[in-house]
C-alpha cells in the first residue's frame, strides 16, 4: 500500500473547479490536482432522475491529510452537499508516491 489516495468530486462549472483545486494543493492539502470536464453526470437527487455536464476535480494526498482536505472540500464547495470520495492508491511508482508525500507533508 502506498499511503496515498485519490479523491473526487466535482462542480458545475470550469471556474469552481480550477478554484478548489488550487485552493487544495496551494494549502497543500494535496500534492496535485486535475480538472477534467465537462463530464456527463447521471444521478438521483432529492428524489429526482437528472443529468448535467460537471466538472470533475481529482486530487492526490496522503491518508494522513484527507479529513483535512476533505474539511476544506465541503466547507469550500459551491454545493450543499457535493460528492466527496476517495479511494486508496494500491500502487505507484515510487517517485510518484514519494512526491505526493513530500507535497503534502511539507506543510
Amino acid at each position: 500500500m502506498t499511503e496515498c489516495v485519490q479523491v473526487t468530486t466535482a462542480t458545475e462549472t470550469r471556474d469552481q473547479a480550477v478554484a478548489l483545486a488550487g485552493g487544495a494543493v496551494k494549502a497543500r492539502l494535496a500534492a496535485h490536482a486535475q480538472v477534467v470536464g465537462p463530464v456527463v453526470s447521471v444521478f438521483w437527487h432529492l428524489g429526482e432522475y437528472g443529468t448535467s455536464d460537471e466538472w470533475q476535480v481529482i486530487l492526490k494526498t496522503t491518508e494522513a491529510r484527507y479529513q483535512e482536505l476533505e474539511r476544506y472540500l465541503l466547507d469550500e464547495h459551491p454545493w450543499d452537499n457535493p460528492e466527496v470520495c476517495a479511494v486508496r492508491i494500491a500502487q505507484g511508482a515510487d517517485r510518484c508516491v514519494q512526491w505526493i508525500k513530500d507535497s503534502v507533508e511539507g506543510a
